[in-house]
């Protein structure tokens, strides 16, 4: 794996390009942890930044486009394919940052790449 594939929407997830994800649940395989709070689309870039609320003292993680296995338009939720865990241990978000730049990238490439499950058809 090249790495890119964990920052674009999955084939089989069920995104579809436009859809305004904010404000959808975010379940993890092992529980909720919070909504979307700002979805990037950008190719090659694309993630989702979630607000944890008390789940994890108001903190927000950044979760690549990649790790969505599921969305459920009409449940208003998205299913990714981490536990709670492994979100809780993720790179720290900077909200300052619009986006991750090639460095913070890196770093959550790094971290969930390696766990991608695919499939990216």
């Amino acid at each position: 794996m090249s790495g890119t594939e964990i920052w674009e929407f999955r084939t089989t997830a069920g995104h579809v390009s436009g859809t305004d994800l904010v404000g959808y649940h975010v379940e993890a395989t092992d529980g909720h942890i919070g909504r979307i709070d700002r979805l990037s689309e950008e190719v090659g870039s694309a993630y989702l930044v979630v607000d944890t609320g008390p789940w994890i003292f108001g903190r927000r993680v950044l979760l690549p486009a990649g790790t969505v296995v599921q969305v459920d338009r009409e449940g208003r939720k998205v299913h990714v394919d981490r536990s709670r865990d492994e979100i809780k241990g993720g790179p720290e978000f900077e909200p300052d940052r619009h986006g991750p730049d090639s460095a913070l990238q890196d770093a959550y490439t790094g971290y969930y790449g390696p766990f991608y499950s695919g499939p990216f058809l």
